[in-house]
């Protein structure tokens, strides 16, 4: 009988300890107090605070002392197509986004320089962080240049946030100039780039200006300014208008058709061929690029 007691307390106290480990098992797994040897411990990134009253940024390019009737450096952008770009660089300022905006820059030797679209990179690097600024110019290019099927495909696998085209000068120094023939030019590429890059803004630019050489009797070349650079940036300016593109008018900013030359020269910045500029000169396009874009930034941010 008393063994029979003593079995049936050790089949209670058997089914107890059961249930409890039971219970253990089911519930939550408890945390470990010590990491797992074959684990790194994570840490927790603190909550990032938003900036998203982005402020904005100070901004004044100085001109050289022989430059005179220049104009305020502004980009025309009637139909808004630079703001998704705009509101990208809020973000980026505003630390609301760690998007890399990418920029790139086509056009002639003013480009393939380098130092005019650097500039204007280095700059906007500074000013907002996250940016990728590509250059990709070709000496004597034209709009044409850059309808060839390989370089609309190099341009596409960029995949930009923006588009910049600076071309003119090339087009403008050929005697028999026709700004119809322009115009279409710049519709061939600019619907080619339009079939890849559907939804990118694009931003033109104006050639800053150059001479035309001319020999004399006694074969001394000589210089004169080039007429036809004034037709060529206003059909430049034409055509964005017409196709809801957004413009900067570099040759106006600089002196247009009656000091954009002189002014160049008169500050001694243009190379002996009268065409292309020495490092500061470009540099100076550069600055003048990004003031503009910076004051396009200060307005959308402003309202």
């Amino acid at each position: 009988m008393r063994k029979s007691r003593e079995l049936r307390w050790f089949i209670l106290l058997f089914i107890g300890l059961l249930w409890i480990n039971g219970t253990e098992l089911s519930g939550q797994d408890h945390l470990p107090k010590k990491p797992y040897r074959d684990k790194a411990i994570r840490t927790i990134k603190p909550t990032r605070t938003l900036k998203l009253n982005a402020d904005t940024i100070a901004i004044g390019v100085t001109f050289p002392s022989a430059f005179i009737h220049t104009q305020k450096s502004e980009i025309i952008d009637s139909a808004g197509v630079l703001l998704p770009m705009l509101e990208h660089l809020r973000l980026i300022r505003a630390e609301a986004t760690d998007d890399t905006i990418r920029i790139v820059h086509i056009g002639d030797s003013h480009v393939r320089g380098h130092i005019f679209p650097r500039q204007v990179g280095a700059n906007l690097s500074e000013a907002f962080g996250a940016v990728v600024y590509t250059d990709m110019g070709v000496n004597g290019a034209t709009c044409l240049t850059f309808t060839h099927p390989a370089r609309i495909a190099d341009i596409s696998s960029l995949k930009p946030d923006l588009l910049i085209f600076s071309f003119g000068t090339n087009e403008s120094h050929s005697r028999g100039y026709n700004a119809n023939v322009h115009y279409h030019q710049m519709d061939e590429l600019v619907k080619l780039l339009r079939d890849s890059l559907p939804d990118v803004p694009m931003l033109m630019t104006t050639p800053p200006g150059s001479y035309e050489s001319f020999r004399t009797r006694r074969r001394k070349k000589t210089y004169a300014v080039n007429p036809r650079t004034a037709i060529a940036a206003e059909t430049i300016c034409r055509y964005a208008k017409d196709h809801d593109l957004a413009v900067w008018d570099m040759y106006r900013t600089v002196g247009g058709r009656t000091r954009a030359c002189k002014n160049w020269t008169a500050a001694r910045l243009m190379r002996p061929d009268h065409v292309h500029y020495l490092a500061e000169g470009y540099m100076l396009q550069g600055e003048l690029l990004y003031e503009a874009i910076i004051k396009a930034y200060n307005n959308y941010v402003s309202h």
